[in-house]
């Protein structure tokens, strides 16, 4: 079994399969008479048709227990997947390229420091929430149309994969 290393959260590194959505050395504009930043579109919602719509939720999410067995990779091919932790936790992050199938010896894992969201683009093979609170929030910005916009896999034993976040 593959032991994931955890890497920080970059936008750079994190670019193949989506968005990092924070402020940290992004540019920005004033608004409201000088007196609010306006760090403008860090993320675009995807979606495949005109008549879906973005819709914005709040998941409350569980800590799985870690070291996890990695057994199962989930993907959106219809619409974009963004996550934005409300109560500035750290939350772990894990994907691996689109395709037919996700591969595991490409996937890779990511730290948030609690203040970075992430946006998962179109067809990015991703685990579902890894919060590592007891229970944590998300907003939640993702699609709302026809047709089945969730495609899980579930991995051989030969495949899992194990993320351990005190491996970091």
């Amino acid at each position: 079994m593959r032991t994931l290393k955890i890497e920080p959260l970059t936008q750079a590194a994190f670019a193949p399969f989506g968005d990092v959505i924070e402020s940290q050395g992004r540019d920005f504009f004033l608004i409201n008479n000088g007196s609010t930043r306006r760090y403008h579109q860090l993320a675009s919602v995807q979606t495949s048709a005109p008549e879906d719509q973005a819709i914005i939720s709040i998941f409350v999410a569980q800590g799985l227990p870690m070291p996890l067995t990695v057994c199962m990779l989930e993907r959106h091919p219809l619409g974009s997947q963004a996550f934005m932790p409300l109560l500035g936790h750290p939350f772990l992050i894990l994907v691996a390229p689109p395709g037919d199938t996700p591969d595991p010896q490409q996937a890779r894992a990511f730290r948030s420091d609690g203040r970075q969201g992430v946006n998962y683009h179109r067809g990015v093979w991703h685990h579902p929430i890894l919060a590592l609170q007891a229970q944590d929030e998300f907003l939640v910005v993702d699609r709302r149309g026809a047709g089945d916009n969730c495609d899980e896999y579930f991995f051989d034993e030969t495949q899992r994969l194990l993320l351990d976040p005190n491996q970091a």
